[in-house]
Parts: C-alpha cells; structure tokens; sequence
C-alpha cells in the first residue's frame, strides 16, 4: 500500500494544480524536522511568537482550551493535552502509537492530485513528518475547544503538514486552528493536507485564521468524509495579505442525513490573490449543504470565489451563496457557482452578487459625523461580520473576538 502512495506521489510531482498560479518549489528550502527546540506549554514559546499566536485565536495560556499543538516550520515544538476524551499529537508520534492509522492517510485527499499533495507524501517517507493528529473518543463532548497553530519563522522554508482529524461515533470536537508567520518573513510556501473522518453522529466545528505575509504562497489541500446524521461545520477567516492561496476542499456526504456548512469571510488586500472556493458532493439520502461565502476586494486584490454543489441521489438539499464587494477599479472578484444534479427529486440553489458600497449608506454615515472612510470601514466590517452558526455560546463568542480583530486592518 505504501509503495504504490510512493509510485503515484512520484508521478505527480510536477503535476500543476487545476487552479491558481503554479509555484516553483525548488525557490524554496525544504527544512529538516526537530530544528526548533521543543517546549513542554505553549506559554513557552517565544513572546513574539506568542503575539502572533493570539491574532489567530491561539491562547498561548491555554485559558479554556482542551489541547494545543503548535508547529514551527516543519518541527512540531508544543503538544498539550487537558482531557481524556480526546487526543491530540504531532503525526509522527500518532503513526507510532496507532499502526491503524496508516489506513486513513490519502484515502480522503488523493495522493497525486497535484504536486503539492505529492511533495508532502514524498517528504513524509523521507522522515520529515510535519502536522497533527486529532481524535475524539466515542461519545465524548468535549466542551473547550482544541487549538493548533502552523507557524513560519525562517525565510524561504516549505512548510509541509499532513493532519489526520477523527470524530469517532456520536462524539463532538471543535478546533480553532490558526497560521501565521513572523514579522521578518517575507517569502515562505506552506502546504497542508487535511483529511477528516466523521463516523455516525459526529459533528465537528473547524475554525481556522490565516494571517501570512504578503509574500507568503498557500496550498491547503482538505478533505472530509460524512458519515450517517454526522455534521461538519467549516468557518474560515483571511483578511490579512499574502502573496497567493489557493485552495477548495471537498466534502463527502455520503452517510444518511449527513451535513455540511461552509462559511468563508475573504478581504482582499494590496495585489493578493485570493483563489478560494468548495465542494459539496451530496450522495448520501437525506444530505444537505450550506455554503456561504463573503468577499471584500481592495487595492489591486484578485479573489476567486468558486462552489460546487453535486447531487448525486434523491432528496438531497444544498444552498450555495457568494456576495461581493469590489471596493477599487483596480481589483476584482469572480465569483463561480456550479450547481450539478444528476438525480431526480433534489433541491438545490445559488445565489451570487458583486456590487460596491451604496452612496446612500454612506451619505446617511456621513451625516452621523463619520468621514467617507470611516462611513465605507464601518460597512465592509458589517458586510464581513455575518453569523458563525453552529457554535456553542462561548465558542460563538471568541469567534466573533477573532473575527473582530481580523477585520481591524479593513
């Protein structure tokens, strides 16, 4: 098995995504793991990583959180773990731990779907094992969330990361997970491979902050499978520059009643290029989505919003919505919903609009005593700020703190 995931990663090393600008990777530097010395609380990390770590909802005081792992560059340097009901560790302890879990690795992002997926596989049989692995326990309700934090410090590093996430039956886990890099960073490439297992009953909120350089170039790659009457929520944050990213995850709902949402809050800054979109493939009776999208493009910003929602069997139901807001000439949104249905009795529908800031809202600002700038500011963060659904009141609530302090720079 792991011989033909090497054959297929080899071939797709040159292999071009289907979207965004192709990256040479030979630019940068393919750092060794353990380089970063490792810390026992995330307390002790640097105080100006710590900083960073708070503007993507990373409490380096670990107040109300269940685990932490924090990697830096390709060395994971701090795992903490405060509950028994879950389990959170770097990858390479987990493949020590759990032989099983070689099992879920590649089956829900495909080893060669582009040489990025490829690059992280190859550098994996080479030892250079970067990521995190996340377990709930059978029925367990963990009420803190987990943290997780991917960190570049060093000029010019590839940044690899494979992460395992599993919600065993009728468990629930809600994870904050932020990346960023340090403020004399200017070029870097991260590349981070997600695969989620949600098995009967199981429901996982995932919240993630990006906050990279504007230099930096981005490659998520993410897959979710959903089982019977699972739920996976996805609430996810960039409004800080970054050179480009690029990234459209996929979920499968194939279980019975199984849910998916996804809910995407994009400002576009300086010449950024935002290529950012996901997919629902609904074949699972009873499956439903949910996908939200809200986009702010200024300066000379490119974003692509894309959605993709795929009914492949009766009585499914899925929602697909992208609003946008084109605050210069000089920057742009396209937005892109595909609706696909290949079975009777399914409902499904989009909705999409591009538009600027009306006059009469800022007219009616402006008459408030606010200048035209503070008047368009106040609009973009309300236009930005919809609702995180799905949380509890007091995840809700640091969401809205994180959302709130990414949107200080709009």
């Amino acid at each position: 098995m792991l011989r033909d995931t090497l054959k297929k990663a080899e071939k797709a090393k040159d292999k071009k995504a289907l979207y965004g600008e192709d990256i040479d990777l030979e630019r940068f530097i393919m750092e060794e793991a353990g380089e970063h010395e490792e810390v026992t609380r995330a307390k002790e990390v640097p105080k100006e990583v710590q900083e960073t770590l708070l503007r993507v909802g990373v409490d380096p005081e670990e107040r109300e959180r269940a685990g932490t792992f924090i990697q830096v560059d390709q060395s994971g340097i701090c795992t903490t773990c405060a509950s028994e009901s879950i389990e959170i560790m770097g990858m390479n302890v987990a493949l020590d731990k759990y032989s099983w879990l070689k099992d879920y690795m590649w089956k829900a992002v495909a080893v060669d779907t582009d040489k990025y997926t490829a690059t992280t596989a190859l550098r994996e049989a080479e030892g250079e094992m970067g990521g995190y692995f996340i377990r709930s326990k059978p029925g367990a309700r963990e009420v803190f969330p987990l943290q997780a934090c991917m960190f570049i410090g060093d000029e010019r590093v590839m940044q690899t990361a494979h992460n395992i996430i599993i919600a065993e039956e009728n468990s629930e886990l809600h994870i904050i997970t932020g990346c960023a890099t340090g403020e004399d960073v200017s070029s870097a490439l991260h590349v981070g491979v997600s695969e989620f297992y949600l098995k009967p009953g199981a429901k996982i909120t995932f919240t993630m902050v990006h906050n990279w350089a504007e230099q930096v170039e981005v490659r998520p790659r993410t897959g979710i499978m959903v089982g019977d009457n699972a739920t996976y929520i996805s609430n996810y944050i960039l409004t800080s520059p970054v050179k480009s990213i690029q990234s459209y995850p996929t979920a499968y709902c194939s279980g019975e009643n199984s849910r998916v949402v996804f809910q995407s809050i994009l400002g576009g800054q300086k010449d950024s290029v935002l290529d950012m979109g996901s997919r629902v493939i609904l074949e699972g009776k009873g499956s439903s989505a949910e996908m939200v999208s809200r986009a702010v493009s200024k300066d000379s910003s490119q974003i692509y919003s894309r959605g993709h929602l795929a009914g492949r069997v009766p009585e499914v139901k899925g929602h697909l919505e992208c609003h946008g807001l084109v605050l210069s000439d000089d920057s742009m949104i396209y937005a892109v919903p595909e609706l696909e249905g290949s079975a009777t009795d399914l409902e499904m529908s989009h909705e999409a609009a591009v538009g600027k800031i009306a006059e009469e809202e800022v007219m009616y600002l402006t008459s408030r005593g606010l200048t035209e700038e503070e008047a368009a500011s106040m609009i973009v963060r309300g236009f930005l700020s919809m609702d995180i659904t799905g949380l509890p009141p007091e995840l809700a609530a640091e969401t809205k703190r994180m959302l709130d302090m990414s949107l200080k720079g709009m």
